[in-house]
């Protein structure tokens, strides 16, 4: 009897010890490794990786879709097995709206809305945000429809001086500078058509993609259940192949996957995550 206790004290104990750790995620790349921290808070996509990972199921599967200043995506197990991916095999939805996609954040694939109203995730399939940084003027206007608005604007022959600069910037393809020069007339658009082109954006937000940057129109449209907490630099890299087809790069570029056990309290004081209560 004596002895059982003693094993079931030991027991406990290492329940205990295992309850004060985390996992990360080391998705190796022949570039380096990328570093990455799952969410508590959206613990069905968490388990999903985890056991993932551990049954090798991401080991020699490729980065499939890499587009520059948007994101990374791998982790497509189905292509790799030469299998398809059903509807029973998606996780449903675990969006969270303080998780938003700034540089970094892990987030899983998807089908689109109209085959996929639940927004439920791929089984596998997962990207990495690689984003661009935007100015304030981006993000606080809606720039559809302040284009939308000068266009009806510029049918009036009052306007030519105006309709020129935009066909000057169209004819030398400059999009970046047309949407600038665009952002020069919102109070006139909005005078005109008696509008607000104006959007609310809560103020962390506003700083983080002005500083560090992302792809803020996806936010509350996909599941975010992790951030990259090291290997950043590996993103960058990746984000910069050349691409064919579909974005597909034209290298096959593989990956695999480790689980690294961290106590919290390391992972706190390392990357400054604060676990929920």
């Amino acid at each position: 009897m004596k002895k059982l206790v003693i094993i079931m004290g030991l027991l406990m104990l290492l329940q205990g010890c295992n309850s004060d750790k985390d996992v990360l995620v080391n998705i190796n790349t022949k570039f380096g490794t990328i570093k990455v921290l799952l969410y508590d808070e959206t613990p069905l996509h968490k388990k999903n990786f985890i056991d993932l990972v551990k049954a090798g199921k991401y080991d020699s599967t490729l980065w499939h879709r890499v587009i520059k200043e948007f994101m990374v995506q791998g982790g497509n197990v189905n292509e790799k097995e030469g299998t398809q991916e059903s509807e029973d095999d998606r996780i449903p939805a675990e969006i969270v709206s303080d998780f938003i996609h700034t540089k970094g954040a892990l987030a899983a694939a998807r089908q689109p809305d109209r085959i996929n109203p639940k927004k439920m995730s791929s089984a596998s399939q997962f990207y990495i945000v690689h984003g661009k940084i935007f100015n304030k003027e981006e993000l606080t206007i809606d720039q559809y429809a302040l284009n939308q608005g000068l266009s009806e604007i510029m049918r009036d022959p009052s306007y030519d001086t105006i309709a020129q600069q935009f066909i000057d910037l169209q004819k030398g393809n400059k999009i970046k500078e047309m949407n600038q020069l665009a952002l020069q007339y919102v109070d006139l658009v909005e005078s005109i058509q008696g509008i607000s082109l104006r959007k609310d954006i809560s103020q962390d937000r506003l700083e983080a993609y002005t500083t560090v940057g992302g792809a803020p129109h996806l936010d509350n449209g996909y599941t975010v259940f992790g951030r990259v907490v090291a290997g950043l630099d590996v993103v960058d890299q990746i984000a910069n192949v050349l691409v064919g087809r579909a974005n597909r790069p034209i290298e096959n570029l593989f990956m695999t996957m480790e689980i690294e056990e961290v106590p919290k309290k390391e992972i706190t004081e390392k990357y400054g995550h604060i676990y929920p209560e």
